[in-house]
């Protein structure tokens, strides 16, 4: 694998110059900067690291770490919810153009983009370890459909500082915080996205994402492959220029390697969710908090001595579960997979078919991509006020389509919170209409997914600048070295100081000083 010759990222303004300390990064607006002056060079502070070699403890300042991130988040998350008074008007109807002039977006008030810039400002705090990567200065033409929270803005403007032009829709029809997109729309990025999409609102987006006339996009950035499938089945021309897919969810890449398996796959792909700093990460640690996040938001929920299932003990299982027993809960697992069910009993938890407690559960959660896991069965034998809720990526996995049926009644009692009323009385609250409940009913920490759009990001360049041949029309996992170096930049963030092996002992080991440390098998 070629990697890029290092050089400084291009530095914007006398903002930036101000800094004297990289402890002082939370201090300064980047993307501010960025979008007012966006073809000069972003310039840091401190040395940057070859992209060969890891950061060590020489000659290495540490990075702050966001003392407001975390008190930040509900406020970010609440003003979501509160959107202008003009709600039964669909964006779509509305005739809006930012201060520019342009009208290339499609958002639900463009008159919010000054406070979503102070969010997105908030955010770069956390995620300031992206705009830290040495790379070189490259051009691609973008459609995004990403979760639409302030992390994701810091990723898109951060490709446009490095010279990408992007489209973007959302991912998730709850996920977009409005205040955020119209504040890329102001900085002329094309965004189509707002919270509480229809289902017709979401495709159409993502139509206009992709369908631009003298606009031909050659990468496409995905989450959940609902673009990827889109482009597929309306523009399959659109691909005789695309070099490659970058997708990031456990259901897109199923959908890729569907694809590859079928013949159908025309461009490269690269799996971002099954790299390590993906997997372990954002999977594992940002469900870990985020779960109890959204629980709390939407049902205010005391969790000591409730009994849950967590349908999928894989790294998302894994992080809801960790969070859920330390807070006192009873936790069953459901699972198909041995190994993970073994590991489920290694670290404490009852292993059961979800018939055998369906009745006695306090609240069920879906961590699996699969379909049908909670069927309409399993809801009319559920208990009265159990809490029903999604924490994978697909909205299949609870069978909310049979809900929708004349006997039952459904009460919005909060913003993605639904009582679903049985004959007899009994209520079942379901969260987000069985979408992700993360995406949709908290956010989700910054720092974790600084980590996912860095990868993402060094997925991007690496399928773009890849000689012709490298790639075959398949799918590819992102290489160790890359892998290795995503964990390395974050690393400064908590002041870790990499111990280097001897000469001798990385002959012993038979590996590189500099790495690869794990083989590319290695999960």
């Amino acid at each position: 694998m070629s990697m890029p010759d290092a050089m400084p990222l291009p530095g914007v303004g006398e903002e930036l110059k101000q800094a004297k300390e990289i402890e002082d990064a939370e201090k300064y607006s980047f993307m501010a900067t960025v979008t007012k002056a966006p073809k000069k060079q972003i310039q840091f502070a401190d040395d940057m690291q070859e992209f060969t070699k890891f950061p060590t403890k020489t000659g290495r300042r540490s990075l702050s770490r966001s003392i407001s991130q975390s008190s930040t988040d509900s406020y970010s998350s609440a003003a979501s919810y509160t959107d202008s008074s003009d709600d039964e008007v669909s964006p779509r109807e509305k005739q809006q153009t930012n201060s520019k002039g342009s009208s290339n977006f499609c958002v639900k008030n463009i008159k919010q983009a000054e406070f979503g810039r102070r969010e997105i400002e908030i955010a770069e705090q956390g995620i300031v370890i992206l705009l830290r990567l040495a790379l070189h200065s490259w051009v691609a033409l973008l459609f995004l459909t990403l979760s639409s929270c302030t992390s994701t803005q810091v990723l898109i403007e951060t490709l446009c500082a490095l010279g990408a032009q992007c489209r973007w829709s959302a991912c998730n029809i709850y996920s977009t915080q409005n205040e955020v997109a119209a504040a890329l729309a102001e900085a002329g990025v094309a965004v189509f996205a707002w919270k509480g999409e229809s289902e017709d609102d979401f495709w159409w987006c993502i139509d206009r994402c992709v369908n631009m006339d003298g606009w031909q996009a050659n990468m496409i950035l995905d989450d959940g492959g609902d673009l990827t499938h889109w482009v597929y089945k309306k523009y399959p021309n659109v691909f005789k220029k695309i070099r490659g897919i970058v997708e990031e969810s456990v259901t897109g890449v199923h959908r890729l390697y569907q694809l590859s398996k079928a013949g159908k796959l025309c461009v490269p792909a690269m799996n971002v969710n099954d790299s390590v700093t993906k997997q372990k990460f954002d999977n594992l640690y940002c469900c870990r908090e985020s779960i109890l996040d959204g629980l709390k938001r939407t049902t205010d929920v005391m969790f000591g001595g409730k009994q849950v299932v967590v349908c999928g003990y894989g790294e998302v299982g894994k992080g809801c579960c960790a969070a859920l027993k330390a807070l006192g809960a009873i936790v069953y697992i459901t699972e198909i997979d041995p190994i993970c069910a073994l590991q489920a009993c290694m670290d404490g938890f009852r292993v059961v078919k979800l018939n055998e407690v369906i009745r006695q559960v306090d609240v069920v959660i879906t961590c699996t991509g699969n379909k049908n896991v909670v069927t309409r069965e399993h809801l009319d034998r559920m208990k009265n006020s159990c809490i029903v809720c999604n924490m994978g990526h697909s909205n299949t996995e609870i069978d909310v389509t049979s809900l929708r049926t004349p006997e039952l009644t459904w009460e919005r009692v909060r913003s993605q919170v639904d009582h679903v009323i049985w004959p007899d009385g009994k209520r079942v609250v379901l969260l987000a209409e069985g979408r992700l409940l993360n995406l949709s009913c908290s956010t989700v920490p910054t720092f974790v997914l600084s980590i996912t759009a860095t990868t993402q990001a060094l997925a991007l360049i690496e399928l773009y600048n890849a000689p012709e041949g490298r790639y075959k029309q398949d799918v590819y996992l992102l290489p160790k070295k890359m892998d290795e170096y995503v964990a390395s930049l974050h690393l400064p963030s908590f002041d870790a100081h990499l111990t280097e092996l001897t000469d001798d002992q990385a002959k012993y080991l038979g590996l590189n000083k500099n790495g690869p440390f794990k083989p590319n098998y290695y999960r």
